[in-house]
């Protein structure tokens, strides 16, 4: 099997490692621009995806003379992207998986500019996919959801806001309950949006969890990743609604982009790392400040809805297994 130097071309050695890292330096800025202004610009789009569109934009951008530049200038874009005061969870995982499949093509007897055309069009094709992947996930869901049950959600997810407005526009009807979610109070949002879909909706309190579990038939909420173990990283205060759920043997759904699967195995909430569960003017010192998202076991969740169909939490490890082959 020939090396990557051997299939891309001679390797220059210290010059062209110099010019990669001027490159580097002065386009990162740009990057995090870039990113950030694809999640300001449309507020539907995660994290995850506004990361494939920036390496999509570095590909377009940028001509390689070796596989090492290309590498070396994808891991800057992700460095830079990393940098940003934005969740981090999907973007690591999104990244990973979109290089991997970029980089899955023959490549022998090309010339550094058709294996670039090659790597875009394989980006184009992941990042389209990607796109359906929410309207997968919501056309599985809505068999679950029955005419007049009581759904309980935890603050916005795009996954759950898509299978519930789809399940309303397939004539169903039903309440959702939705945490108001501090500190920022996307619930409020989430619930705005709903109602403007003609979806019945209750703004409830993050404590009043437990008072409302007792009402609900199942409970929907969506992931910043899913990790090896099936277990998932959402938004601080899902664990809380697993442990009740499980308790008061709800059902617990969760709806989740199969690019938000990361190789990850926490056994508790402080293997986590610290980049996804803090802002990061806060890594300096995290112990006054409160974490963003927390990590609910799988034993917690009844399903995962993915656009690689619906799972049990241990079947994710094989999926897993499939997605890095």
């Amino acid at each position: 099997m020939k090396d990557d130097t051997q299939q891309f071309g001679t390797y220059r050695g210290k010059a062209t490692t110099q010019k990669v890292c001027l490159r580097m330096t002065s386009s990162s800025t740009d990057v995090a621009s870039h990113f950030v202004s694809i999640l300001e610009k449309d507020d539907s789009i995660s994290p995850g995806i506004a990361a494939i569109k920036t390496l999509l934009m570095v590909l377009e951008k940028t001509k390689f003379d070796t596989v090492q530049e290309f590498h070396s200038t994808l891991q800057a874009a992700v460095g830079a992207m990393r940098k940003t005061d934005k969740p981090m969870t999907s973007v690591v995982s999104g990244t990973e998986l979109f290089s991997r499949f970029i980089t899955l093509a023959k490549f022998d007897d090309k010339t550094m500019d058709e294996v670039r055309e090659i790597m875009l069009n394989r980006g184009k094709m992941f990042l389209e996919k990607l796109l359906e992947s929410r309207n997968v996930i919501a056309k599985q869901a809505i068999t679950f959801i029955s005419e007049g049950c009581r759904i309980l959600t935890h603050a916005r997810s795009r996954t759950v806001r898509e299978a519930l407005i789809l399940a309303a526009q397939n004539n169903k009807r039903f309440h959702v309950f939705v945490t108001h979610s501090a500190p920022d109070q996307h619930g409020e949002q989430m619930v705005q949006e709903l109602e403007n879909a003609g979806i019945d909706c209750t703004l409830i309190l993050d404590t009043a969890i437990g008072y409302v579990m007792e009402t609900v038939d199942m409970v929907l909420v969506g992931a910043e990743g899913v990790v090896e173990s099936g277990g998932i990283i959402n938004r601080i205060g899902t664990v809380t609604m697993a442990i009740c759920a499980k308790e008061m043997k709800k059902p617990f759904y969760a709806l989740v982009e199969s690019f938000k699967f990361c190789r990850l195995f926490p056994l508790n909430q402080r293997d986590l790392p610290n980049e996804y569960k803090y802002n990061k003017k806060n890594l300096k010192d995290t112990t006054k400040v409160h974490p963003m998202v927390d990590y609910t076991p799988p034993g917690y969740i009844t399903l995962l809805f993915t656009d690689l169909g619906i799972l049990a939490p241990s079947a994710v490890s094989d999926e897993l297994i499939k997605l890095y082959l």
